[in-house]
Formats: C-alpha cells, sequence, structure tokens
C-alpha cells in the first residue's frame, strides 16, 4: 500500500490581477473632489512637497532683471541645505498663500437661544426667576418651540437646585465656626429661598413672558399656540382667523371650509380669507435667528451661449497652479551629490510633484468631456428650460466617453455648473425617463416641471385631480399612470384637489 508524503513542487501559472496602487486611489479622491475642498488639499500639498511651487504672475515675471537680481542677493538661500536638512523651510512657505485673495472673514450672526437671553437679561427678575427662564430658554429648539412640556422643565431645574443646595449647605457647614449665630440664620434662609423648589404655576408664569418675546410665536407649545401668539401680537386676538385655530384647528388644516362655516353660521369665503391671513404667519419662528453658517456655491464649471454654440469652461482660477520648482529641480539634477534615504526621499517627492501636476490636469479634462457631452445631449433644456430636459444616465455617459461609470459618478458628485439658466448641481442632469407617443423620451425632472406649471395655471375653484393631470399630460404624448402623477405631485409639494379648492 502506497504511502503519500508532502513534497515542494514549482509551477508556473498565468492569471490577471487587478491592482490599485496609492496614486490610484488619490486620484480618484481628487476627481470626487469638490472645488473648495480642492483648494485645500492643493495648499496642504505646497506645504509639504518641495518640488511644488505656484505658478508666477504677470506681475512677478515683469520684475526688471536688476531687481530680481537684488532680490536673490538679498535672501542667500542655500537649497542644498534645505534638501539635506529634512526639508524645513520655515516661513518661505507664506509666500504660497497671498493675503490679498483671501474672502473676507465671516461675521457669525447671534443664535436664537442668545437672542432669548439677551432679551430675558432687560427684565428686572429675581436670580431665582432668571435662573428659571434661563432653563426654559434652554428647552427652545432650533424651530423656536419649547422642546419638552413644562412638568419636564421643573422636574430638570429642580434636579440642578436639590444638587446646588447641597454643595451650598456643605459649604456653610465648613464655615460654622467662621459665622456668628445671627449670620448662620440669615445665610440659611436666604439659601432657602434661593433653592426653594420651583412649581408648574412658576413655569407658567416664566413661559407667559418669554412668549412676549422677539419674535413673535417663539416658545410655543405647539404650532396652534404658536399662531395664536402671533395673532395676539398683532392685535387680532379675537378675529375670525383666531376662532378658527383655537376652535376648529383640524378641519382647518384639512381645509374643510364648508363645515367650519356651518358650525359658524358664515360663508365658506369668509373661512377661506381668514385662513389666507393665517398663511402669511410663520410656522417656524425661530428659524429666522438659525445660526447655522450662510453656505455659498462655487461653481466648477461655467456654461456660456457664444453666438449659436454652448461652451464648456473650467472655473478653476482660485485654483493653485502648481509647477516644478526651478530651483529644487536644479539642486537635484546633480545626482552625485545625494545617495540612500536622500537620494530614494528626493527621486519620491520629485515623482509625486509631478504626477499631481498631471493628475490635476487630467480631473479638469475629465470633468470637461462630461460636462460638453451633457451640454450636447441637453441643450434643448439650456434653449427652452427644464420642460425638455431629457432622460439621461451616469452609464450612458461613461459608455459615450469610454469611461467607467464610477469615474462619472464621482465627477459628478458635489459639483456645481454655472448656466444661462442658473447654477445647477451635475446631478440636476440625470434622471429617469418616460416614453412619448412620437417614440421620443422626457425625463422625469421634466414631467414634474409640467406638472408643476399646470398646477400653477388651473382653475383655482376648479383645481386638476390627478386623473386630470394624466389626461392633459397624455394629450402631449406622455404615457403616464396616475399613481406616478401622485408621486411626482407630493414630491413637489403639491396638495391634492380637494385641498387646492377655492371657494
Amino acid at each position: 500500500m502506497s504511502q503519500l508524503g508532502a513534497r515542494l513542487v514549482q509551477s508556473t501559472q498565468l492569471r490577471q490581477e487587478l491592482r490599485i496602487n496609492p496614486r490610484l486611489y488619490q486620484a480618484m479622491e481628487l476627481l470626487y473632489m469638490p472645488l473648495l475642498d480642492l483648494q485645500q488639499h492643493l495648499k496642504q500639498e505646497l506645504a509639504e512637497n518641495p518640488f511644488l511651487e505656484l505658478e508666477e504672475t504677470e506681475s512677478d515675471e515683469e520684475v526688471p532683471l536688476a531687481e530680481e537680481g537684488k532680490e536673490e542677493k538679498g535672501e542667500e538661500i542655500d537649497w542644498e541645505e534645505i534638501l539635506l536638512d529634512g526639508f524645513e523651510v520655515g516661513g518661505q512657505v507664506q509666500r504660497y498663500e497671498p493675503t490679498e485673495h483671501l474672502p473676507p472673514a465671516a461675521v457669525q450672526r447671534m443664535g436664537l437661544q442668545d437672542h432669548l437671553l439677551e432679551q430675558l437679561s432687560f427684565l428686572e427678575l429675581t436670580e431665582r426667576e432668571r435662573r428659571l427662564g434661563e432653563e426654559i430658554i434652554g428647552n427652545i429648539g432650533d424651530d423656536g418651540y419649547l422642546s419638552c412640556s413644562l412638568e419636564e422643565v421643573v422636574e430638570g431645574i429642580n434636579r440642578w437646585v436639590a444638587e446646588a443646595e447641597d454643595v451650598a449647605r456643605r459649604r456653610l457647614e465648613a464655615s460654622e465656626g467662621e459665622l456668628a449665630p445671627e449670620e448662620r440664620e440669615r445665610e440659611e434662609a436666604a439659601l432657602a429661598e434661593l433653592f426653594r423648589p420651583y412649581d408648574l404655576a412658576e413655569a407658567q408664569a416664566m413661559l407667559e413672558k418669554i412668549q412676549a418675546f422677539e419674535p413673535p410665536g417663539i416658545a410655543a407649545r405647539d404650532l396652534r399656540e404658536s399662531l395664536l401668539l402671533q395673532l395676539r401680537r398683532k392685535g387680532m386676538g379675537d378675529s375670525l382667523a383666531a376662532t378658527l385655530v383655537a376652535h376648529h384647528f383640524k378641519d382647518l388644516v384639512n381645509r374643510r371650509w364648508g363645515e367650519i362655516a356651518r358650525a359658524l353660521g358664515i360663508t365658506p369665503q369668509e373661512v377661506q380669507e381668514a385662513a389666507d391671513q393665517l398663511a402669511k404667519l410663520d410656522p417656524k419662528p425661530g428659524l429666522q435667528y438659525s445660526s447655522e453658517p450662510d453656505l455659498y456655491i462655487i461653481p466648477d464649471l461655467v456654461v456660456e451661449k457664444v453666438g449659436d454654440e454652448y461652451l464648456v469652461f473650467a472655473n478653476d482660477t482660485q485654483l493653485p497652479r502648481l509647477r516644478l520648482s526651478r530651483a529644487y529641480r536644479e539642486v537635484a539634477r546633480d545626482k552625485n551629490k545625494f545617495k540612500g534615504e536622500n537620494k530614494e526621499f528626493i527621486a519620491s517627492k520629485l515623482n509625486s510633484a509631478s504626477w499631481m501636476i498631471q493628475a490635476i490636469e487630467q480631473r479638469r479634462q475629465t470633468m470637461l468631456k462630461v460636462m460638453n457631452f451633457i451640454v450636447d445631449r441637453q441643450r434643448a433644456f439650456f434653449e427652452k428650460g427644464v420642460q425638455y430636459l431629457k432622460p439621461l444616465t451616469l452609464r450612458e455617459v461613461a459608455e459615450h466617453l469610454g469611461m467607467h461609470e464610477s469615474t462619472v459618478s464621482r465627477v459628478t458628485n458635489e459639483k456645481y455648473v454655472q448656466t444661462p439658466r442658473g447654477v445647477f448641481p451635475l446631478k440636476f442632469f440625470f434622471s429617469s425617463g418616460l416614453s412619448t407617443a412620437s417614440g421620443e423620451d422626457i425625463s422625469a425632472r421634466g414631467v414634474k416641471a409640467k406638472i408643476k406649471s399646470l398646477v400653477e395655471h388651473e382653475d383655482p375653484k376648479r383645481p386638476l385631480t390627478d386623473q386630470a393631470i394624466v389626461a392633459l399630460l397624455r394629450a402631449e404624448g406622455i404615457q403616464i399612470a396616475r399613481r406616478t402623477v401622485a408621486k411626482y405631485r407630493d414630491q413637489l409639494g403639491i396638495l391634492p384637489a380637494r385641498m387646492r379648492k377655492r371657494v
């Protein structure tokens, strides 16, 4: 019987493997970055890689040679010493960041809670009352509503009061020998008053004071209370609008004008006029003091119409213009001076700098290719508007340009384009499509625009139902189901026909 034994065997075989090197990962990240992120990334590369420098501006190139020579003699920079000393260039990096082009610093606006606390400080309050006011304000959300019940406010502040009183009494006991008996009695009485538990009546009284602050409707516990506070501030506390909010709020929300009119013995037109007054009030009064910073969009691409053609430009004037540093290249050219780790380090940095410059240009060309294809495909949109937007997918662009779909996805990520019709994210031009009777396709975004237009021009006394919208779209050759119209209408924030009806 033969025995099986272990042995070493050499063999050759062919196989394919896909390996992504670190530079390819970095190239994909560069493609993914929006304009502002790319600016910061390039500034960091300039600081870390001495073989990269900014391209000279026209003003730099026009400096007379005599003055330029004086400048060089004055600096006396020893490039060889810098290279061998670990690239510690110190203050020289600052010359890559011209201060005259820095954007103005954003001024932080006063937030809602700061605004309310400032108004609280104007009131003549005791320390105890001020503490309760601060507790209530601390529980007001960004939308201006009290985020918890008054019972929870009282419970929370009483927990704090019990802990603070315990600490204060321990301090008083520690100073027992330092105080006279009458002084100690006064201190204990003051502590008893200062840390007396709060009750619901005190909280309600303080809430009413805060509800008188600006903006109107602040510190309400729900939408109904906020609307009533705003109406009272306008002197409309006894108006029909206030009656609708106080006693017919559910019917008001559901726009049951007829039922409200019968209950109050008035006409539906009067009910609707009162509802129109309510529509002018602010449902979230706190948002006007939102502390969130304003967001500004810097387009990555620009589309301009020149004659009969739409031309695409890269909006990269704010990006640092990189080139290989002439001084460092001259030093690195003498290979006999550098050996071992220094030689490898210099070669690595030089190759990295060259690759970075190529990668930035490749990113620019890729974005221009994708946008040029979008412009060609969506020319009708640029000429006539969103209703003529055609369906387009990432795969379609990728196949036409010979790219991978993920590359197109990275190009369009958080990128914006400035066009004659406004500023749009690149994702705006991609959407699914619906068939038409003529055999052409129309994008879902274009269908939504048509639905919105139909509703805006409808007879308010006879609003279009979803089925009526289906019929009108089919008359234009657009094949669409009623449930699809209902879905698009909801996405547009358009109410059903019954709730849009005017009497």
